[in-house]
């Protein structure tokens, strides 16, 4: 029940592989092109993330080469633990990966969703979230196997809670079954918002295509790519061109342009324990106006060393919703669109705004993704983030000197490529 992959190789390779076997990854994330090396250097979810945690939770072990060149294999439990801990988060700057072993689940044929409408102010919404991800009586039974909330605005949102089914079960009698990875169906986030109208509702999804939910429209950033993409003629006729390759789209726009988008688009995830997910929507809606918003909680453990990200002191103590005396609950609050004042035509300070996003990231004991453009300066990055294991490993294993640190191979706000090689 393990799998051995290179770190090139993608979710949508892999799920390709083990589904038709009735296996998956513990944690797929949700966009075909994401990889293996990507997900566990830098950070990984989906809406297992509330049993398995991170993409990084589930590996068996790292096949790494050092800065001197040897390669050594790192677990939990052998020599080179340390190491093992130390690589989440680093984005690649402790050695190379050359080689992961993940854990494998067994799965069904279908998963049996749930959506359930929401309405209220964000508090609401919030508390409605925390109760799809963890039920108030404690009920292990009562805990899906998926969970992924919505917010549409700020007194509406959708929570989808996802069940895996058998074949048989999906094809009995009046069940409905949805197939939506096909190239001409509605964009996901649009269908699930059909629940604000038509009230809660149960179909089945084939798994496969459940994982892969948001990689035609990349969420709803596909609506900002191309506006007519969502419309019947376009998804009918050229919807199996969808989605456009990101890794082409950031090849290709230059330091003006990507300037552009940092002042004008928003694209943040903020990682924050889920008794505060009400204030971080509160927040959000106040500084940035930004609607869909995506909920995805996530399990994050208390490990036997002090890793880049950690939970908060005492948290086994305080009982509250979701935590355990092993982890503390998060939920990652995605942020992905244009402010709605820029639609307004008024005015929009991305740089100023991300810089408070990150401030109240820092003072909320939670977490910004490290692919996210940052205006962090390094002082404060490793107030968000813990250094110290992280540089124990970098001087062990000979990383200072070779790799750059990770804090300079974050991106920084409007900095070219060549002013942060300089730095």
């Amino acid at each position: 029940m393990v799998a051995k992959v290179e770190p090139l190789v993608n979710m949508g390779q892999i799920s390709r592989a083990t589904c038709p076997m009735n296996l998956s990854l513990a944690v797929v994330a949700e966009l075909d092109d994401l990889t293996v090396g990507g997900l566990i250097n830098g950070y990984g979810i989906e809406g297992s993330s509330h049993i398995y945690g991170l993409f990084s939770d589930t590996v068996v072990a790292l096949e790494i080469v050092l800065a001197d060149g040897r390669v050594v294999r790192a677990t939990k439990d052998n020599e080179y633990s340390d190491l093992f801990y130390g690589v989440p988060w680093s984005q690649g700057t402790l050695g190379f990966l050359v080689s992961a072993e993940i854990k494998l689940i067994p799965i069904k044929e279908y998963m049996r969703l749930t959506y359930t409408p929401v309405k209220g102010p964000l508090k609401e919404v919030a508390q409605a979230y925390a109760d799809a991800v963890a039920p108030r009586d404690g009920d292990p039974a009562k805990v899906p196997d998926f969970v992924e909330g919505m917010v549409y605005s700020a007194t509406e949102g959708v929570m989808m809670t996802g069940v895996y089914a058998s074949k048989e079960e999906a094809k009995k009698k009046g069940n409905k079954i949805n197939s939506v990875g096909w190239w001409f169906k509605p964009w996901f986030y649009q269908h699930a918002q059909t629940a604000l109208k038509k009230g809660e509702f149960v179909e089945y999804i084939p798994t496969r295509e459940y994982y892969h939910r948001h990689t035609r429209c990349l969420y709803w950033e596909g609506k900002l790519i191309l506006p007519f993409g969502d419309q019947f003629w376009f998804r009918f006729l050229f919807g199996w061109l969808m989605p456009p390759k990101v890794s082409l789209l950031k090849a290709t726009q230059g330091d003006a342009i990507r300037n552009y988008y940092h002042d004008n688009h928003v694209i943040q995830d903020m990682l924050v324990p889920l008794y505060k997910v009400g204030d971080a929507l509160e927040f959000v809606h106040h500084e940035m106006e930004v609607y869909p918003l995506w909920l995805c909680p996530h399990r994050l453990f208390k490990l036997p060393v002090k890793t880049m990200i950690y939970p908060e002191p005492g948290f086994e103590h305080q009982q509250r919703q979701g935590d355990t005396s092993y982890a503390q609950m998060f939920t990652d609050v995605g942020v992905y669109y244009t402010p709605a004042c820029i639609f307004r035509g008024e005015e929009f300070d991305g740089a100023e705004s991300v810089k408070r996003l990150e401030q109240w990231l820092i003072e909320n004991h939670s977490y910004q993704p490290q692919y996210a453009v940052t205006e962090l300066n390094e002082k404060d990055f490793w107030r968000m983030f813990d250094a110290s294991h992280y540089e124990h490993c970098r001087h062990k294993y000979g990383a200072v000197g070779t790799f750059m640190s990770v804090y300079y191979k974050s991106k920084k706000g409007r900095k070219s490529e060549k002013e942060v090689q300089e730095a």
